[in-house]
């Protein structure tokens, strides 16, 4: 690809980059958010047109106005943020749009399509799955294997793996891997964006690095280290990547009595102070997210008590939660935490109505537009203006709208489930930061994460949960992550020795 360039209505997405992709290799992508990675990669797969450069595919020059063009160039394309047709089945979503036809009736074939996805699913990303499932019931770490899995089953050449791994568990990331090294062996080629240094370093052959919509530069992944890559994602070095501060911890705001929900969790008992951020390891399916679900009101807990400043309360629904004072930041950004075809202005001010209204009724526009706007630049959303769609920010800058958005609301608990997921370094130091500052204001802070590294950088305290089921609570001069690795495997504390 050749000095390529995109520009959007006051924004220069890409200014004149190149990248080179070489055949049988992995070639990591990397830069901040909005750094142009997922533009460049758009383009090349037919999702979005350039406003000007070339792009040349086996010494040909190529045009790809659209997906089916760039799918018959061998190019496919695992996005970061899913967008499954949930009404669909794991089959009809993995074949759609080149749905098996039946010969003689013209109708679609269900039964072969059904055969066909698993056999995919098992022989290539290993999971047994009922292709009949509609995609509805799976979980984001099923629907992004399903997505992993359609990609691969269109032949492609070039294949795309954008954040790949951002909701799957360790095991499948080792099938992934597996899978990627078996492609490229094949002679396919795959371009990986991740902010996953590990990762980076682990399956990829070549790294480029994009910066503000700019070619920063290619090397040899052997031949960059993590304090390298960082410099050259940001222009500077991240010497603090967990601004955590002692910040006074102070009387106890919310505890729970023998939680539990059928099939997701059972006796979960913890308590959570002023001040405090209290992280919550495990792996996939641990039953974390339903937990914090059930405190917030999504999903309610079937027995069990919630006490909020030594009080009884009843949570049934998000309103409840609110009511509560509890916020609840939701891992899946696009699908609970934004209407991404809705103004950042909209966003920001969406769980907290009442306060724009005059008398109860009319929006208070000024008012609304002012606070708004304060907010997002408290949070340093990079922006061109609050009226600009959510759904045109990076990834980083989506997940600070919805901390304004919620912070905007007073709340005494805030609840963050994966805060950085698929976010860069320089994002996530931004999050950390304003994370300090809310605990700093003895906001109590619940956080759940899957990066071991950030739960220990962060918290005052560790949950450990494994299969629904609390397997250890560790202080922070405790923390050690292999024995809360074994926690989250099952193992109970007292057991470790």
């Amino acid at each position: 690809m050749k000095d390529i360039t995109k520009e959007y209505p006051g924004v220069k997405a890409l200014k004149g980059v190149q990248f080179k992709l070489k055949k049988g290799t992995v070639h990591a992508l990397m830069g901040e958010n909005g750094a142009g990675k997922s533009t460049l990669m758009k383009i090349l797969c037919g999702m979005e047109t350039p406003n000007s450069g070339q792009i040349i595919l086996g010494g040909n020059e190529v045009s790809i106005p659209d997906v089916r063009t760039g799918i018959k160039n061998g190019i496919s394309m695992i996005h970061q943020e899913l967008s499954p047709v949930l009404e669909m089945s794991v089959a009809e979503n993995i074949f759609l749009g080149r749905e098996i036809i039946k010969k003689i009736s013209r109708k679609v074939d269900h039964k072969s399509m059904n055969q066909q996805a698993q056999e995919l699913l098992k022989e290539q990303v290993g999971i047994e799955l009922n292709p009949a499932l509609k995609m509805k019931n799976l979980s984001v770490a099923q629907m992004q294997m399903v997505e992993i899995v359609k990609a691969i089953s269109q032949d492609a050449n070039i294949i795309i793996m954008d954040e790949p791994t951002s909701s799957i568990t360790e095991n499948e990331v080792e099938k992934l891997f597996a899978l990627i090294r078996k492609l490229t062996s094949q002679g396919k080629s795959i371009i990986y964006i991740s902010h996953k240094m590990e990762e980076i370093f682990q399956i990829s052959d070549e790294i480029t690095v994009f910066r503000d919509g700019q070619y920063i530069g290619t090397d040899l992944s052997s031949n960059l280290d993590d304090r390298a890559l960082i410099k050259m994602m940001v222009g500077r070095e991240l010497n603090e990547i967990y601004p955590k501060e002692e910040v006074p911890i102070t009387d106890i705001l919310l505890e729970t009595s023998s939680l539990s929900k059928e099939g997701k969790f059972k006796d979960i008992s913890f308590s959570l102070r002023k001040g405090e951020i209290l992280g919550f390891a495990g792996l996939v399916g641990a039953g974390r997210t339903e937990l914090v679900e059930a405190i917030f009101g999504f999903k309610p807990a079937d027995s069990g008590d919630i006490l909020i400043n030594n009080k009884k309360v009843n949570i049934k629904s998000p309103q409840d939660g609110i009511k509560n004072k509890i916020a609840f930041i939701s891992e899946d950004r696009k699908q609970v935490g934004l209407n991404l075809i809705a103004s950042i202005k909209d966003n920001i001010t969406l769980a907290n109505m009442k306060s724009y209204c005059i008398g109860g009724i009319a929006i208070n526009h000024s008012c609304e537009r002012r606070l708004s706007a304060e907010y997002a630049k408290k949070l340093n959303v990079k922006m061109s203006s609050i009226d600009m769609a959510v759904g045109k920010l990076s990834g980083g800058n989506q997940q600070k709208v919805i901390l304004a958005k919620w912070i905007s609301c007073d709340p005494d608990i805030i609840i963050l489930d994966e805060p950085t997921r698929g976010i860069d370094v320089g994002a996530k130091a931004e999050i950390y930061k304003i994370m300090v500052e809310l605990a700093r204001e003895g906001k109590a802070i619940i956080m759940i994460t899957s990066e071991m590294p950030e739960a220990i950088g962060m918290s005052d305290r560790i949950v450990v949960l494994s299969n629904g089921k609390m397997t250890g609570v560790f202080d922070r001069n405790e923390f050690d992550q292999e024995k809360i690795m074994l926690c989250a495997s099952g193992v109970n504390k007292e057991e470790i020795s």
